[in-house]
């Protein structure tokens, strides 16, 4: 049957029409293709409201609440002040890194999450994570990985970049993974679970984790991904055994998980200066 005919032999209405979106919505769809298609760039600024509303036909209200709901999007971020206005948000795998991480500290604060259940999670894909970071690592996110080592090594464990480095560490191997997904989720869920505030931090724990990482990155150094899947469950393991008590830590102790149930074969212990 053709296109024109129908089941009672007459034409059918050709379609030549599509449904009409409100001006906020018009605003909102021709922005939003101009981010996606990359005619709008990363940190761009763009018109103001009332540049807009004169470019658009609309009113500054129209433009305000399509721009308020690209904001919620991610798309886009409002500064106030002179200097401010409205900027195209990159739309990456790290932008959504800290999308992921806004959105889940908005959950944990209102209660609907806890802390527990975001650790679960990260260290789950910390596993995965190192198989596949040493399948695809290339040669610059193994310098990477090194120069964080190497200064882990270098500082105290009561220095404040110890955080920080501890972060890099474990989302450089996300990235290495060559998995944007995977690398978005653990950069939002480690930054979220703040795993060095969760440990008793002595000089002990902390030199013992360092060891942890050089052995997770000569593994994913040597491309192999059972060393590296065997290093990081040992670093896991080993920092289970020192967290803290939830009443010394603001209730973000992270449970004991069971990693010998998840991945092949138990590990030793081990540990890290940070969290894995």
């Amino acid at each position: 049957m053709s296109a024109t005919e129908s089941s009672g032999g007459r034409a059918s209405p050709r379609v030549i029409g599509e449904k009409v979106l409100r001006p906020r919505a018009q605003v909102e769809e021709k922005v939003r293709s101009m981010i996606f298609s990359g005619e709008l760039q990363g940190g761009e600024k763009l018109p103001p409201e009332g540049e807009l509303a004169r470019q658009f036909g609309v009113s500054r209200t129209t433009v305000r609440e399509a721009l308020r709901s690209l904001a919620t999007e991610g798309l886009i971020s409002k500064t106030p002040g002179i200097k401010g206005g409205s900027f195209v948000q990159s739309v990456d795998y790290q932008s959504l890194g800290v999308l992921l991480r806004d959105s889940l500290h908005h959950r944990l604060q209102l209660g609907c999450l806890r802390a527990d259940e975001l650790a679960m999670v990260r260290q789950y894909l910390e596993v995965p994570a190192s198989r596949l970071a040493a399948e695809h690592r290339s040669a610059g996110d193994l310098a990477t990985l090194r120069e964080i080592v190497q200064r882990q090594k270098a500082i105290s464990v009561d220095d404040p970049e110890v955080p920080e480095l501890d972060s890099r560490f474990h989302r450089t191997i996300a990235a290495a993974s060559g998995n944007r997904v995977l690398a978005a989720f653990v950069h939002a869920l480690h930054s979220e679970t703040e795993p060095v505030h969760s440990l008793d931090l002595s000089p002990d724990v902390g030199r013992e984790t360092v060891r942890h990482h050089q052995k997770i990155v000569k593994a994913i150094g040597a491309s192999d991904p059972d060393a590296a899947e065997a290093a990081v469950v040992e670093h896991l393991t080993y920092l289970r055994a020192h967290l803290l008590p939830a009443d010394a830590n603001d209730g973000r102790a992270q449970v004991p998980l069971p990693l010998a149930d998840f991945v092949t074969s138990p590990r030793s212990s081990g540990g890290d200066r940070s969290t894995a």
